[in-house]
């Protein structure tokens, strides 16, 4: 087994100057099962090799993760170049291994680089800017930090994390299986999920936008009442980006007009296809910069509820023309709507995994659980 160094100096992207290598093992009775598992639950694209009697490779947050087994024993390498990166890789690998072991899983350490910090290198303390009123039902707060340079990328969402009022907040830490350590008690964390808008690494600041709603959740009550310099914690950036494709669809609510702006904004010029947006009404849309090619289409919902009409279905079969190349399928949007555009990427228009990616950021009836949702992606 080849000696693991201390950790090398970052680069100024806050990428290591050699790979960042840890390594975990732990008994699996039934390889063959376990590997089963686990690829079910990663993308069907990140193994680059399975082989239960010699090494399985996957591709994993930019780290190359290998898995070898001996005997009874799973032995695991994880290696990468970014911190953030190689910390959720690992903290991944944990989640699953105790995810498929259940009660026969044993205490998890890591060994390596990493393994005698606390710090979870993907979380950033940030601090409230300003909260500014963008259209009727959308609120816009501006929070500021250090070393955003890895939020710029690698995902459109982020969690923040909002402390108890009045209490000096006490962030999560990684703990030896580099899952987060959340604090408990009067300490307790109130989480969300939601898009970076708009980030400027180089200033250190991002723009969260929130949509109002009736009754308020957490995240309504916080962009309402937070005040300049109230602290808010940051974790992530993870999900939501669109592959690469010769056409886009892109289709949402409110709650994903952030992510379809914010994707709008960064696809190359030459980028074609369309994006529908459904909104209460005309005083809910935007000025959204976007490519020549990419048609932008509000869809007013005129006073009908939220989550209750077909216009993104509706809309995205109507685009697409009867044996014509389908295009690249981004959506995010209400339950109901995400199972009935699931159905047409994958039943009309023969999408594969790679082809799609459909998202229930809601769903009527109920509000945003502090757990990540399980119908999050198709």
């Amino acid at each position: 087994m080849d000696q693991i160094e201390p950790i090398a100096q970052s680069t100024d992207a806050g990428r290591s100057t050699r790979p960042l290598v840890s390594r975990l093992s732990a008994p699996v009775a039934d390889r063959a099962e376990f590997l089963r598992h686990l690829l079910e639950h990663l993308d069907e694209d990140a193994a680059d090799s399975v082989d239960p009697d010699g090494e399985t490779r996957l591709m994993l947050y930019d780290c190359d993760m290998r898995l070898r087994f001996s005997g009874p024993t799973l032995s695991v390498v994880v290696e990468g170049r970014e911190p953030g990166q190689h910390g959720v890789a690992k903290g991944v690998v944990a989640y699953y291994l105790q995810h498929i072991l259940g009660d026969d899983c044993p205490p998890l350490v890591w060994s390596g680089d990493g393994a005698d910090t606390r710090e979870l290198a993907h979380f950033r303390e940030m601090r409230v800017v300003s909260s500014i009123q963008l259209t009727p039902h959308m609120r816009r707060v501006r929070l500021a930090g250090s070393d955003l340079a890895r939020f710029a990328s690698g995902g459109l969402h982020v969690r923040l994390l909002f402390p108890p009022q009045g209490r000096t907040p006490v962030w999560p830490h990684s703990g030896p299986a580099a899952l987060p350590v959340w604090p408990e008690g009067e300490d307790e964390l109130v989480t969300r999920v939601y898009t970076i808008r708009n980030i400027d690494a180089e200033a250190g600041h991002v723009d969260i936008d929130v949509v109002l709603h009736d009754p308020p959740g957490a995240g309504c009550r916080w962009c309402r009442e937070t005040r300049p310099g109230d602290p808010v914690g940051m974790l992530g950036p993870g999900g939501g980006e669109v592959g690469k494709a010769e056409r886009y669809l892109l289709l949402g609510d409110e709650t994903a007009l952030p992510a379809i702006a914010r994707t709008l904004a960064e696809l190359p010029d030459d980028a074609k296809g369309h994006a529908f947006i459904e909104v209460d009404g005309e005083d809910e849309e935007q000025s959204l910069r976007h490519p020549v090619g990419m048609q932008v289409r509000w869809l007013h919902r005129n006073g009908a509820p939220a989550g209750t009409t077909t216009l993104l279905e509706d809309a995205a079969r109507a685009s697409v023309a009867p044996g014509s190349p389908p295009p690249f399928v981004w959506a995010g949007c209400e339950f109901e709507a995400f199972k009935a555009i699931r159905r047409f990427c994958r039943k009309d228009l023969g999408l594969r995994k790679n082809g799609h990616l459909v998202v229930a950021y809601w769903r009527r009836g109920k509000r945003q659980d502090d757990a990540p949702s399980a119908d999050e992606e198709a």
